[in-house]
C-alpha cells in the first residue's frame, strides 16, 4: 500500500511518469512561476511546529497565476491538516525506522532510473531538497504504518460488510445548490439554504395544486418529481456557488465512495429519488442536495476490493483523528506581507 496521504510525494511520481513540468516545442506551455520563496518563510505554525511558505508554493507550481489565490487557502489547510495528523502519530510514537525510509528512498530513486529521469533536476524542479523529501516520505511511511495497525483484517471486513454501498458499484444522482460559510456566519449559510428549501416546496405545492385533477398515483407522483426537480434546478441556476449551477446543480451520478467528500456523499445515498435534505455541511460550505436516482450495486466479494476498502478506511480514519484533535490544536494562520 502506498499512502496518498501527502501530495508531493504523488506530484513526483507524477513528473516521473509525465515528464518534467518544463514547457517543450509543440506542447502546451508549463504554468509560470514565481520566484520561490526564502526558506525561512513562515505559512502557518500547528502547535508551534513551522509549515513553511515554500512548502505551500511547492503546491501552488503547478497552479495557473490567475487561480493561486483561491487554491492557496485549500493547500494551506490540507498542509496543517497533514501536520496534526503526523502530530497524534507521533504523540502515540508511530515510528517508521530509518531502514525502512532508506528502501522507500532508493524506489523513488529505482523508479526514476526506469523512467531515464535524473532524480535530483526532478527535485531542484519542485523547490525540494533531498531531506525535505525523506521528511515527507517519513511522514506518508507514518501513516501507513498506522492504518495498517487500525485496519485489521477483520475490522476491514467489518467495515466492508457495514458499507457495502460504498463497494458494490452503488451510484447516485443528484442536484445541490452551494452557499459557502464564511468565518462566523455559518447560521447565515444554514438560513439562506432553509429558506431556499421553503421556496421550492411552495413552488412544488403550487404546482400540484394547479395538477388537473387525477386520483392516480403514480401520475401524482410523477408530476411532483418533475416540479420538483424543475423548481430546485430554477434556484440552484440562481443561488448556487457551485460551477454546477450552470446545469441546474447537476452532478451526474457518483459513487458512494471516491468522489464526493464523505458528509455530501453520505447525505445523498441517505436519500430517496426525489427526496430533498435539510443543509449539509462540508468543508465547502452548507449544500441542499436533491437527488434524482438511483443505480442498485452488485454482488461483490472483500477479497476483490480489498485493497479499495483499506483505502476508503484509511480516509475515514484520516477524517475521525482531525475531528478528534485539529480543534484542540493551537493553529496561527502567519500573515503575509504584500
Amino acid at each position: 500500500m502506498f499512502s496518498r496521504f501527502h501530495g508531493l510525494l504523488i506530484t513526483l511520481f507524477g513528473l516521473l511518469l509525465a515528464g518534467s513540468t518544463v514547457a517543450q516545442p509543440g506542447k502546451i506551455p508549463a504554468p509560470q512561476v514565481e520566484p520561490p520563496p526564502a526558506r525561512d518563510l513562515v505559512a502557518a505554525r500547528v502547535n508551534g511546529q513551522a509549515i513553511p511558505e515554500i512548502a505551500v508554493y511547492r503546491s501552488l507550481m503547478r497552479v495557473p497565476l490567475k487561480r493561486r489565490e483561491a487554491a492557496r487557502t485549500e493547500v494551506l489547510n490540507y498542509l496543517i491538516d497533514n501536520t496534526v495528523v503526523d502530530q497524534y502519530l507521533m504523540q502515540l510514537k508511530v515510528s517508521v525506522d530509518a531502514k525502512t525510509v532508506a528502501e522507500n528512498f532508493e524506489k523513488i530513486k529505482k523508479e526514476a532510473a526506469d523512467q531515464k529521469k535524473d532524480l535530483q533536476a526532478l527535485l531542484t524542479e519542485l523547490v525540494i531538497t533531498e531531506d525535505e523529501l525523506r521528511t515527507e516520505l517519513t511522514a506518508a511511511l507514518r501513516w501507513d504504518k498506522f492504518v495498517l495497525q487500525q485496519g485489521t483484517d477483520k475490522v476491514l471486513q467489518d467495515y466492508f460488510k457495514s458499507n457495502l454501498a460504498m463497494f458494490n458499484g452503488s451510484e447516485t444522482r443528484a442536484r445541490h445548490i452551494l452557499i459557502p460559510a464564511t468565518a462566523g456566519k455559518k447560521e447565515d449559510a444554514i438560513a439562506k439554504l432553509t429558506a431556499l428549501r421553503k421556496n421550492i416546496e411552495d413552488e412544488v405545492a403550487k404546482a400540484m395544486i394547479a395538477l388537473p385533477g387525477t386520483t392516480d398515483a403514480i401520475k401524482r407522483e410523477q408530476a411532483r418529481a418533475k416540479a420538483l426537480e424543475k423548481a430546485f434546478a430554477q434556484t440552484a441556476l440562481k443561488e448556487s456557488t457551485c460551477p454546477s449551477k450552470k446545469d441546474g446543480g447537476d452532478l451526474g451520478f457518483f459513487p458512494r465512495a471516491g468522489a464526493m467528500v464523505e458528509p455530501f456523499a453520505r447525505a445523498a445515498f441517505s436519500l430517496k429519488p426525489y427526496q430533498m435534505s435539510e443543509p449539509v455541511a462540508t468543508e465547502f460550505g452548507f449544500h441542499l442536495i436533491l437527488t434524482t436516482d438511483a443505480k442498485p450495486g452488485k454482488d461483490v466479494q472483500y477479497e476483490k476490493v480489498k485493497p479499495f476498502v483499506q483505502e476508503v478506511y484509511g480516509e475515514r480514519l484520516r477524517e475521525a483523528v482531525l475531528t478528534a484533535y485539529k480543534t484542540r490544536s493551537k493553529i496561527e494562520i502567519v500573515e503575509r506581507k504584500k
